[in-house]
């Protein structure tokens, strides 16, 4: 019985992001989630450093996460976005790429500012928009900092160790 049901469940799940386009203002959470149309939505193929992630920047740790927050908020200011779902995720938001009115892939134009990652763990979209950020030495290409998706251990590893911030090593 419990099989079936998560059998139904998965295959209702499915079908609802396959068939999930949704279209509204954006409110931004952090630099890769938006709120459309009361749905949580996380941007498709990208990877943004988490709010409390910092990078070293011309001698000084600046909060990245922070920047890249307003580098979103920047992005969709005024804007009506359409999201077109791609899966849900494991916290069951829609996973999906967003477009502006007049047709920006919102995720492309934050990789290619250098605010966010491609995430190749799950899409190859965005490959060519960070090495040109990273040529171009935009956003956190113009410092050091930890992989995103490195964040959450790099932090844990730190509070272990407890490495006063100015014997920390450029990262």
């Amino acid at each position: 019985m419990l099989r079936r049901l998560i059998l139904a469940f998965s295959a209702k799940s499915e079908l609802n992001w396959q068939a999930e386009c949704l279209t509204g203002p954006a409110r931004v959470l952090d630099g890769d989630t938006i709120v459309v149309a009361g749905e949580r939505v996380r941007l498709h193929g990208i990877d943004a450093p988490e709010l409390s992630q910092t990078f070293w920047c011309q001698g000084r740790e600046l909060e990245c996460g922070a920047m890249a927050m307003a580098a979103l908020e920047t992005l969709v200011a005024g804007v009506t976005l359409r999201c077109v779902g791609v899966e849900r995720d494991w916290h069951g938001r829609l996973v999906a790429k967003a477009f502006s009115s007049n047709g920006i892939d919102v995720g492309r134009r934050l990789v290619s500012a250098g605010w966010a990652l491609a995430y190749r763990r799950f899409s190859m979209d965005y490959v060519a928009a960070e090495e040109e950020a990273q040529r171009a030495k935009r956003g956190l290409w113009r410092g050091s900092f930890t992989m995103p998706w490195e964040w959450p251990a790099a932090t844990a590893s730190e509070q272990q160790t407890v490495v006063p911030l100015s014997a920390r090593a450029r990262r």
